[in-house]
């Protein structure tokens, strides 16, 4: 598990710009409704990623810059940000904050503006969406790093910001300043895991401790386990932020190692969220000599699409919570919103002692506050602690909602209590506003893996599941555009439903399939009360899974070539080997399971799902499949035509299943 980095000073190369540059570049003197209140530009690279041509669109510019905002703490839009009120102000009674920026464009751009919200630093679009590696998603520097250049030859100008007061330091990773409260105190946790057995460990704790003597430090080897306090385990202040634990003799790689604690001077995290809608707004609306995007007093950006994969994706979501999808001036910030596999979680980011880099699932973190309700878009109730509300309810208020689509992977329903999308907190089917779209990738894992196939794993039961959702997310991206620009709707809905028989209880997932380590095991759903020392669990919502046909894939969903061809079963969980408790999955991954060669073998193993050569039994009968497959997705609008003929081609190479040889 990945400790959560403080933020550290120091801004690398991006310094280096000249002092009467920057002043050159920076914003006026600003109005009174204005937010961002100086755009420094350090650096223009044009032609960027190498000099590379993105088709029509041309080479593209790289702009790093540095955006200050400046928030009135009374103003009803800002107001919402946790401990606002009590931060320390400028000289105009406004709270300011400094977030990094980057943008990518093409020469000849088109109108519209995608801000991706950053994973923990790091910019995954490029990599999904354009089918590039993570090194160079990050890097974006060197003609490779725009992997097939989808992004940039559909004409997109690319933005991101930082905005999470937590995430590590590192080269090409942007960084946030937001001020501390001084003097607040409270309690605070920290849950930390090491895969190695030495001791002691040195970790930083989130927040400086007030009271030292108020620490505890329990450990327990797997999180479904007592807490416990062995002989040999104890905890050594080196600094009021910096701690050593010892470890007890024979503790397991992997135990979850908890602090709890009195810290003080908490930071103003939600203030990242304002810096999300405050650049977004400033690049498209401001049309003066400090936007670098503008020409002739125009920005040239007239849609804006928010966009965030896995922890951004629930940042998005809190930021639509909040109401900040309308800026300082009563106007819509993005036109649409796409959170990609958040589930139904939210982030851990508008609070007191907030830790954004949390991420609950099957083995850690489980009882942050990141799955609170609400857990949906419409207004729903909460039957355990009588509270109304849904995730548009401000923005409804406003009118300033965008269009959504959300596109889950099937580990979402496992590890990130996806079901809660679309029921309500007793279990019972609902439906979405129009302007709400749910997806599921059927049969996919929570990362992105590129040009893998299933391997082996030390830790989980099944290979790992090799499934790729940048074909589906292409298809998305573009639907999102339509809807936004054109007004044309997007494909309805595909994702499991209580009503439609999809979405069901865990012991009726799956037929019996030897092979297939299936002990109904996920990450459960619980009203958390936020207490001190400890949070405790006043009650548990009902779950439910995508239901499997005789072939071990998810009926419903958005299904990829592979799925409607199968070769193979495709599941978004995995088991863990030796571990039974009731939540004990590999986090984040799923398995695969390859379907039987022949009739023969599949009745010999009593496997219910269809055998190669039942499916295929010609030679070209499964290039065939695989080319209906795609004709009918692309007719869909789910699949686009680029994508379509990939597909094909790496069926007829014998590459799509992505099994390994």
């Amino acid at each position: 598990m990945a400790l959560n980095a403080p933020i550290r000073g120091g801004r690398g190369a991006c310094l280096a710009a000249s002092l009467a540059t920057l002043a050159s570049l920076a914003l006026p003197a600003a109005p009174a409704r204005a937010e961002v209140t100086r755009f420094e530009v350090l650096s223009r690279e044009a032609p960027a990623l190498g000099g590379r041509e993105f088709g029509t669109r041309g080479a593209a510019e790289k702009i790093t810059a540095r955006a200050t905002i400046a928030l009135d703490p009374n103003d009803p839009r800002n107001a919402v940000i946790a401990d606002i009120g009590l931060a320390p102000r400028n000289a105009e009674g406004r709270v300011e904050a400094v977030t990094d920026v980057v943008i990518l464009r093409p020469a000849r751009p088109g109108g519209t503006l995608l801000f991706e919200v950053l994973n923990r630093g790091r910019k995954l679009l490029p990599g999904w969406a354009q089918d590039g590696d993570g090194a160079g998603s990050i890097r974006l520097e060197r003609p490779e790093d725009a992997g097939n250049g989808f992004l940039l030859e559909q004409g997109h100008t690319l933005v991101w910001a930082a905005w999470q007061i937590d995430s590590p330091t590192g080269p090409n990773l942007p960084r946030l300043q937001v001020p501390t409260v001084p003097g607040v105190t409270g309690p605070s946790r920290e849950e930390f895991s090491f895969e190695d057995a030495a001791t002691p460990k040195r970790v930083t704790l989130s927040y400086p401790a007030a009271d030292r003597a108020s620490a505890r430090l329990t450990v327990r080897d797997r999180t479904d386990l007592d807490r416990a306090t062995p002989e040999g385990l104890a905890l050594r202040f080196i600094d009021d932020a910096t701690v050593e634990i010892d470890r007890p003799a024979g503790a397991a790689p992997g135990a979850l190692y908890e602090i709890t604690y009195t810290a003080r001077d908490p930071k103003v995290s939600g203030m990242g969220l304002a810096a999300i809608r405050d650049v977004t707004a400033f690049l498209r609306r401001e049309g003066g000599p400090a936007n670098p995007l503008a020409r002739d007093g125009r920005s040239g950006i007239d849609r804006a699409i928010g966009l965030g994969i896995s922890q951004s994706g629930r940042a998005l979501r809190d930021l639509l919570y909040f109401g900040m999808n309308e800026d300082e001036a009563g106007r819509i910030v993005f036109e649409g919103a796409m959170p990609i596999i958040p589930g139904a979680r939210r982030s851990f980011t508008n609070a007191r002692f907030a830790q954004p880099g949390r991420n609950p699932g099957p083995q850690y973190d489980r009882l942050f506050p990141v799955l609170a309700f609400p857990f949906t878009y419409p207004v729903t109730e909460d039957h355990l602690s009588g509270k109304r509300d849904g995730i548009l309810l401000r923005c409804r208020l406003s009118n300033t909602c965008p269009k959504v689509i959300q596109m889950d992977s099937e580990f979402e329903f496992w590890g990130s209590q996806a079901s809660l999308l679309v029921t309500d907190t007793r279990g019972n089917h609902l439906d979405m506003p129009d302007d709400v779209r749910l997806f599921l990738l059927s049969g996919a894992p929570h990362g992105n893996p590129f040009d893998a196939v299933a391997r082996p794993s030390a830790a989980c039961a099944l290979p790992l599941n090799p499934v790729n959702g940048g074909p589906a997310l292409r298809a998305l991206i573009v639907a999102m555009e339509d809807w936004v620009r054109e007004e044309r709707a997007p494909p309805a809905s595909r994702y499991p439903m209580r009503g439609q028989g999809t979405l069901v209880p865990a012991a009726q997932v799956y037929p019996a399939i030897p092979g297939l380590p299936y002990r109904g095991q996920y990450a459960r759903a619980e009203l958390v009360e936020q207490a001190a020392p400890l949070p405790r669990v006043r009650g548990e919502y009902p779950l439910f899974l995508p239901r499997a046909g005789l072939d071990g894939n998810a009926v419903a969903g958005l299904r990829l070539p592979l799925l409607e061809a199968p070769r193979a079963t495709y599941v978004g969980w995995n088991a863990q080997k030796g571990a039974e408790g009731p939540q004990e999955l590999c986090t984040q991954v799923g398995g695969v399971l390859p379907l039987p060669a022949t009739r023969a073998e599949g009745r010999a193993a009593a496997d219910p799902r269809p055998s190669l050569e039942e499916l295929y039994p010609s030679p070209g009968a499964y290039e065939a499949a695989v080319r209906a497959a795609t004709q009918r997705l692309v007719a869909e609008r789910m699949l686009l035509p680029a994508d379509a003929e990939a597909a094909v081609a790496a069926a007829r190479e014998g590459r799509l299943a992505r099994l390994a040889p």
